[in-house]
């Protein structure tokens, strides 16, 4: 999905829970490449299956209750055929992830230059003590944490929750990791800090020429700091496009419904947002056909496409979209949504 040689590759990736309930299809066939150098943004709603894809892709959520199939291509290597000792030494350097919670991430017990330096020696082990207390002042530098000498010293509780998320960013990036995965890194963070905490991950991924997945449910984050973007429902890809054909001309109506409900500063303040009537499926009894035909205001009826085959990935327009409706239908609703 991208012209670039992909360093990670992700192909018809399924994702499943056994439950008392039933099988949850957490992920549900998803692929998508990343290439080198480049940011790709991944949005939906909380439950879309996006936290569920990357774990997956760190292979963090693998256990008896797991059903997990598909192949994940790092530089070629399949992580999922890789035995679990050898996928240790894959985490953390060449694949990094930065957690939604800092406060979480980050062990109470110990201070911050510990776990940092913690997260360098599991891979360079005979590093002596003086080269590794150096590199962690200078990754802390790197993120922006003041007085770093200082505060190498200190606990978690002592920073705020944009320092957290800093020094959470400088153990992701201390092995320099081909691929960076970003799950909502901005959460609970104050608009100004949101800002610097992109701007940060971008500019550390410029000077690593590194990968990063942005994992979001805000459109507003990914506008100005991704390049490609794939908007996931229900465990699924529903639309897949570089990031300015996105916001222009989204071919999804899931898309063009989270579109619809952000109101950018240079509208009018006239009009109220448009929500997305109703909620997404239960991930146990998803629909063969299109999962969100029941939400959706340009279905056909109970006898067409939509309610009888599952859309797959095809070409409309600028945009890869999972929708039954054609280029000319397509053009027609996004006229209509977007012209009021």
């Amino acid at each position: 999905m991208t012209n670039a040689t992909p360093l990670l590759s992700v192909r018809d990736l399924h994702v499943s829970f056994k439950t008392n309930d039933g099988i949850v299809k957490a992920v549900d066939g998803v692929s998508f490449d990343v290439a080198n150098g480049q940011t790709m943004g991944i949005v939906g709603e909380s439950g879309s299956g996006k936290s569920v894809m990357v774990s997956a892709i760190m292979r963090l959520n693998f256990g008896t209750d797991v059903i997990v199939s598909g192949q994940i291509l790092l530089n070629g290597i399949d992580l999922l055929a890789l035995p679990e000792s050898e996928m240790r030494q894959v985490r953390g350097r060449d694949i990094a992830m930065i957690f939604q919670d800092p406060l979480s991430a980050l062990n109470p017990f110990y201070t911050v230059g510990y776990q940092i330096a913690e997260a360098y020696l599991v891979h360079h082990p005979k590093t002596p003590k003086a080269q590794v207390e150096a590199i962690v002042l200078n990754a802390l530098d790197k993120v922006g944490i003041p007085d770093a000498r200082k505060r190498i010293k200190s606990y978690p509780h002592e920073f705020s929750g944009g320092m957290r998320q800093r020094i959470v960013i400088a153990m992701a990036l201390i092995n320099k990791p081909k691929l960076l995965i970003a799950d909502e890194p901005t959460t609970a963070l104050d608009v100004t800090v949101q800002a610097q905490i992109l701007e940060l991950i971008d500019s550390l991924r410029e000077e690593n020429n590194s990968a990063v997945m942005l994992i979001t449910h805000d459109l507003g984050v990914v506008a100005e700091t991704i390049q490609q973007v794939m908007v996931m429902y229900a465990g699924r890809t529903a639309e897949y496009a570089a990031v300015q054909d996105l916001f222009d001309t989204p071919s999804h109506p899931y898309t063009q419904g989270l579109l619809r409900a952000v109101r950018s500063f240079d509208q009018s303040t006239r009009g109220s947002l448009v929500s997305i009537s109703g909620t997404p499926p239960s991930l146990i009894n998803l629909p063969e056909a299109c999962a969100f035909r029941p939400r959706c205001s340009h279905e056909k009826g109970p006898l067409s496409a939509c309610a009888t085959q599952r859309p797959e990935l095809r070409t409309i327009g600028a945009s890869q979209s999972a929708c039954h409706l054609s280029a000319d239908e397509v053009s027609r609703v996004q006229r209509e949504a977007f012209s009021k």
